[in-house]
């Protein structure tokens, strides 16, 4: 385990680079409301979808909190589906069975969640029996709720009311505006990006983590705490925002790093999408070994 330091001393292990880094410890716990979290995690995935296919962002977020959970379901975390569609006879891909209506149901399973919020738009955008929730307009979520239940997308009889709660209850409505949530006059919405399997963003010149945390209506300090920075430090342009906790280790493509001249603890944790505890206790980082140039890092 590495030592605990000083401020001094940890500026020195950590500062190959000045001002770029942070020493704000590592959040270990997720955010209280899961539902939040979803909706911080998905906001933007669910926006994509709405200017592709156009179903309102809150209806899809809705549904997706209310069919996994808030992505705590089996089906979510095993099979990443998040809006509990069946197999059906068209479906070729990854199966899972489950005790739904009847025992043990085909479900479809996905490689990520990206994939099941995009089944989800084109299940609706080709069943016959959704078409006439596309003359309703994105910002008619009580239309489209009601819609669903009545072309049967659910059993419950009180489903419509259930999505109609939870729109109201986060605000969801504010995603239906056609460019996410409070971007500035003439500010193009982000393209999240997977990077460790985790969404993030990059940072465009003249931006702030306000701005990203403002386009994804995410609080400002979850925002900081994912990407570990202090309040008042605003990373450089073309730096990795993460939207979602970083992970403990690398993926298998990126198993080790050689430090370079510039290079910090935390602008590497940026760049592979690893937590910078983790990787300084991985490599026994501490005052007694800091991190230098030609360092190799074992990043998993």
């Amino acid at each position: 385990m590495m030592k605990k330091t000083s401020a001094a001393l940890l500026f020195l292990m950590l500062g190959l680079v000045s001002c770029s880094v942070t020493r704000e410890p590592v959040v270990t716990s997720a955010p209280k409301d899961a539902y939040s979290a979803y909706i911080a995690r998905y906001s933007g995935m669910a926006v994509e979808q709405m200017k592709q296919y156009g179903i309102p962002a809150s209806i899809t977020l809705a549904q997706g909190l209310l069919e996994s959970d808030a992505g705590r379901s089996s089906l979510a975390t095993k099979c990443n589906n998040h809006f509990g569609i069946k197999c059906h006879s068209d479906w070729t891909g990854r199966k899972m069975y489950h005790d739904d209506d009847e025992r043990q149901e085909c479900f479809r399973c996905y490689r990520d969640a990206q994939e099941s919020f995009r089944d989800h738009s084109l299940f609706l955008a080709s069943g016959a029996r959704y078409k006439s929730l596309f003359k309703l307009g994105t910002t008619d979520y009580k239309g489209w709720a009601k819609g669903l239940k009545a072309a049967g997308y659910a059993t419950s009889p009180t489903y419509a009311d259930k999505l109609i709660e939870l729109i109201e209850r986060y605000g969801l409505d504010r995603y239906d505006s056609g460019n996410g949530v409070r971007l500035k006059p003439g500010q193009l919405p982000h393209q999240p990006l997977l990077v460790n399997g985790q969404r993030c963003v990059r940072l465009r010149e003249g931006e702030t983590m306000k701005d990203i945390a403002r386009e994804y209506g995410m609080q400002l300090l979850l925002l900081r705490r994912f990407n570990e920075t202090e309040r008042k430090f605003n990373p450089p342009a073309g730096t990795l925002v993460y939207l979602e906790r970083k992970k403990s280790r690398a993926d298998r493509e990126h198993r080790t790093y050689v430090v370079k001249k510039g290079d910090s603890l935390w602008s590497i944790s940026q760049q592979f999408g690893v937590r910078m505890k983790p990787l300084a206790n991985r490599n026994r980082l501490s005052d007694e070994n800091p991190l230098t140039v030609g360092m190799t890092l074992t990043l998993r």
